[in-house]
């Protein structure tokens, strides 16, 4: 089994702020940094390190080669990353002494992924496989599309949330991961509760308060408190968890456990500066002896 992830790959530079930039303020940053980023690469790290097999879907520049390296260090199949013209995209990420984020992205060779490159990297796949993907990268219903006719279970992670994008999908989807904001704007662009949707699971992250699974089938709503931590950096912590929860559903285990297995893994990312290099693994889940 394994996960076909068809994701962003990001430099990803942090700054540092004692709070988040007003319009038109300048401010000194008290911190400098930069990592490996982008929502695809932290889900190729977070599967990884939770013990399944990730491989990664995806494009970078000429200036991109240390992203693959990187990505091939800590776990994950690079065989399907390709490398184009357009430079490597990246992320500017201030983070406040709160642990509260803003991201301004570019998206660069992300947005150039093709058809032809998705359907060349699903040839190996089969049923008992999963297709995930974001919004940050193009032809993501077109690698959809491929990954359900292969009879791939679907799972899309809503963000960056786009209400066009998400209609185009959601006939195709098995499962559809948001946080809170992005349920209340997809409950708005569809005009109807989430119970409706066609998608039988729908897990809405909650921050602080934990996480909801909806199963469409069995009309079920369940709530998952969260693992009381004090965050330092919240960025990522949203991937992780989704990350950890397809791994768990990869390697066979209910939906319960998978869901349980994200949420102490995203509990462990916010104690933790930094993106996917800093992405806990299963003995770091094990160490933190939750429960």
């Amino acid at each position: 089994m394994a996960v076909y992830n068809l994701g962003s790959i990001n430099a990803d530079l942090f700054y540092r702020v004692p709070h988040l930039l007003a319009p038109g303020e300048t401010l000194a940053s008290t911190e400098h940094s930069k990592g490996l980023g982008g929502k695809g690469a932290n889900m190729s790290v977070a599967i990884a390190r939770a013990a399944a097999r990730a491989v990664h879907i995806g494009a970078v520049g000429p200036d991109g080669r240390w992203a693959i390296d990187l990505l091939m260090e800590y776990g994950v199949d690079t065989r399907n990353i390709v490398q184009i013209d357009t430079p490597t995209g990246h992320a500017v990420i201030m983070v406040d002494t709160g642990g509260e984020n803003a991201i301004l992205l570019f998206p660069g060779a992300n947005r150039a992924v093709t058809e032809t490159h998705i359907a060349s990297a699903l040839e190996a796949a089969t049923e008992a496989d999963t297709f995930l993907f974001q919004n940050e990268t193009s032809n993501q219903a077109d690698g959809a599309r491929l990954a359900s006719e292969r009879g791939l279970r679907v799972v899309y992670a809503a963000a960056p949330f786009d209400g066009d994008a998400v209609k185009a999908v959601l006939p195709l989807l098995d499962m559809l991961v948001m946080n809170q904001i992005e349920a209340d704007q997809l409950g708005a662009a569809m005009n109807k509760p989430l119970h409706d949707l066609p998608v039988r699971d729908i897990i809405v992250t909650l921050g602080g308060a934990g996480c909801r699974w909806i199963n469409t089938d069995l009309g079920a709503d369940r709530h998952f408190p969260a693992i009381p931590v004090t965050p330092v950096d919240t960025t990522g912590a949203g991937d992780t968890f989704t990350g950890f929860l397809v791994a768990g559903l990869d390697r066979g285990l209910p939906m319960e456990q998978a869901i349980s297995l994200g949420q102490q893994a995203g509990a462990i990312m916010v104690t933790r500066y930094g993106t996917a290099d800093v992405i806990p693994d299963l003995k770091d889940l094990q160490d933190a002896r939750f429960g």
